[in-house]
């Protein structure tokens, strides 16, 4: 017989910290009032150290604030909610005007303050994260929604063309070389940016586009053997490289991708999938807590081999708010792992309020050495913005506030 379990208390607690803390920490300390955009370089009190511009911060920060301006639930003010609409909009407008190079059309990867272009569209997160945002806003601004959806279609059209080399004529890899890699990366992120655009995008491209992404994820990348999932495999058979990267497992970005095809798997009813997934989450979240100081490696082997990556014992915010997302979402479709899964989320909700969350500085730590003590007190930078953190602030209130409705 399972336990019983308050949800509803935790779901309070994830929707006092979101709107209290959270959120008033980016609109208090990242609007920039005179160019436009957002600072994402922010010291553990909101205090600006860099203002280059990155662009898939920039659209973050646009997707979260469009995304809370869509929800009713939140009982906040109209000043509030306004706010929200005025914040996305001034982020959008900054996209717009000076993110996307002026012939190829893609986005670049950063720029100054003013926006002028620093570093090229060498990644095609940028795109992504761009064409996200985009989709969103053309469902809360209705004076450019029609512009909004073109850039947005305009932009995974051009996705689509560069996944089989997403880094084009930046890719550092020998075309000759015997070793050619496929990332997890583009697959998870495709699962996702495909929902998230299902509204613009042609219906019969978006199941297309979903059942390969689910293929390549499961039948590819996530190891028989295992149910591991390898950050690389083999491009020309989907086979294990063994090498580095070909060895290396991201716990963080395989459990993001298992709670993307759970929205996936509840869309479509399919049960199987969300077993699945549900199972290989638990299979990660086993392998990869550190046992000895608690929190989840940020990278490791699967064969347990040395890394070269020297972070790789590091705790990370993101990779346990992704986990956090996972297993609420998991507690949602699997009743019958309810005791299991609980207990994972009690340990990981602990170590992330223990360890990450800043009472005195607001908002949450990144980076953390493996005894869980804090490395950078930064609060946003090149790689941190307003997205993770809300993001599963957001997502797990929502989710444990349903799941208490069913009890």
């Amino acid at each position: 017989m399972s336990k019983s379990y308050d949800f509803n208390l935790w779901s309070h607690y994830y929707r006092d910290y979101l709107l209290s803390n959270i959120i008033p920490f980016w609109l208090r300390y990242s609007i920039d009032t005179e160019y436009g955009g957002y600072f994402t370089c922010l010291d553990r009190y909101g205090k600006i150290f860099d203002t280059d511009k990155f662009i898939w911060l920039q659209a973050r920060q646009v997707w979260m604030f469009a995304k809370l301006y869509q929800d009713d639930d939140l009982y906040i003010s109209d000043d509030e909610r306004k706010q929200w609409l005025l914040t996305a909009q001034h982020g959008i407008q900054f996209l717009e005007k000076y993110g996307r190079h002026p012939t190829s059309g893609q986005w670049y990867f950063s720029l100054t303050q003013q926006g002028e272009p620093l570093i090229e569209p060498y990644n095609i997160f940028s795109s992504v994260f761009a064409s996200m945002a985009f989709g969103q806003m053309a469902k809360i601004d209705k004076i450019n929604c029609e512009k909004y959806k073109e850039i947005a279609l305009n932009t995974f059209n051009d996705i689509e063309k560069r996944r089989l080399n997403p880094k084009s004529e930046w890719n550092k890899a020998s075309p000759i070389s015997p070793r050619q890699l496929k990332s997890f990366a583009l697959p998870m992120m495709m699962c996702n940016l495909a929902m998230e655009l299902e509204h613009i995008i042609d219906k019969q491209l978006l199941q297309t586009l979903t059942q390969e992404c689910i293929k390549e994820i499961i039948e590819q990348f996530r190891q028989t053997d295992s149910g591991l999932i390898l950050e690389y495999i083999n491009d020309n058979d989907g086979s294990r490289n063994d090498s580095f990267e070909g060895r290396l497992l991201n716990p963080g970005h395989g459990i993001e991708a298992m709670w993307f095809l759970l929205d996936i798997a509840e869309r479509q009813n399919n049960k199987e999938l969300a077993s699945i997934c549900i199972d290989t989450l638990l299979i990660i979240l086993n392998y990869s807590w550190d046992n000895k100081y608690g929190g989840i490696f940020y990278f490791l082997d699967i064969e347990q081999r040395p890394l070269q990556q020297l972070e790789w014992d590091q705790k990370l915010w993101w990779v346990h708010l992704e986990t956090l997302i996972a297993l609420v979402k998991a507690i949602d479709h699997r009743p019958d792992k309810i005791d299991e899964l609980v207990n994972w989320l009690n340990k990981v909700q602990k170590y992330t309020i223990d360890h990450f969350v800043d009472p005195e500085g607001g908002e949450l730590y990144g980076y953390l050495n493996r005894q869980g003590e804090v490395l950078l007190n930064l609060k946003g930078g090149k790689w941190k913005g307003c997205y993770h953190v809300p993001r599963a602030f957001y997502l797990c209130w929502k989710t444990l506030d349903k799941i208490s409705k069913k009890k």
